[in-house]
């Protein structure tokens, strides 16, 4: 950065924003071919090019910030003040399944029964596996700020431990939540309890899947010495979306599976 008279990072001209951008697209028109005539070679396509855009477009921002040092203190500062709003946008999207099962669960129409859950359906016992994904989740929280603590403090074999178990217990939540999906007495067919239910967790489940794959890009990065004491802001960034994920499956615990059941 000594040859500019300024803190900020211009980014070189990038191909990826065209490329992700066609992929995108791609993926959209897929999406509408496979819904309506089950072909899905478009889909597939755009997916792959979505992925490989992601892979090459970040590698590059993790070039620029560990190798070239172009992330200064103010772009770090632009960055969290990006993920904080990120985040911000997460919580107005499932704050849209709050509203919908509550608007369905407080007034119970007619066609349901007039009561919630609905007659002759069978829901989830939430003293069962659904409480122990909640201790999963919360202890995953713990152990990613073991590990945040422990690369402030510089003891790097902790830190590896503390992230490792994190990404165990990240995968071991979702492969309970699948087990659970393929046993349920219900679908997401079934009236509006069924929709709202799968959902509203199923879309926490994507939000697990990838802060998981955040997680563990970062312990690779770890594992690679390319975070110090003073420069890890993509750990912070994947911590505060892991909380952001126990937090939400707090709410849908305590909102669908105990009080809605």
């Amino acid at each position: 950065m000594s040859k500019y008279y300024h803190p900020y990072h211009l980014v070189d001209p990038s191909p990826w924003p065209y490329f992700g951008g066609v992929a995108a697209l791609l993926t959209t028109v897929g999406s509408v071919l496979y819904f309506h005539y089950s072909q899905s070679w478009l889909l597939s396509l755009g997916l792959i090019g979505l992925s490989l855009t992601m892979i090459v477009w970040w590698r590059d921002v993790i070039r620029e910030a560990t190798f070239l040092g172009l992330h200064t203190k103010i772009v770090q500062r632009g960055l969290k003040y990006g993920m904080l709003l990120f985040i911000l946008s997460e919580v107005c999207f499932f704050f849209s399944f709050f509203w919908a099962f509550f608007h369905s669960s407080l007034s119970p129409t007619i066609e349901i029964g007039a009561i919630w859950p609905p007659t002759g359906l069978h829901v989830l016992n939430p003293f069962a596996v659904p409480l122990l994904n909640t201790a999963i989740l919360l202890s995953s929280g713990a152990t990613v700020t073991w590990a945040h603590h422990a690369i402030i403090s510089g003891m790097r074999n902790e830190s590896i431990v503390g992230l490792t178990s994190t990404v165990v217990l990240g995968g071991i939540f979702t492969a309970l939540q699948a087990m659970e999906y393929y046993e349920a007495p219900f679908s997401i067919a079934d009236s509006v309890y069924g929709s709202t239910f799968f959902v509203a967790t199923g879309f926490h489940g994507l939000h697990v899947l990838i802060g998981t794959t955040f997680l563990m890009v970062c312990l690779w990065r770890l594992v690679n010495h390319q975070f110090t004491r003073f420069h890890h802001l993509g750990f912070e960034a994947a911590s505060w979306y892991w909380h952001f994920v126990d937090v939400v499956w707090l709410f849908l615990y305590v909102c669908i599976y105990w009080w809605g059941s």
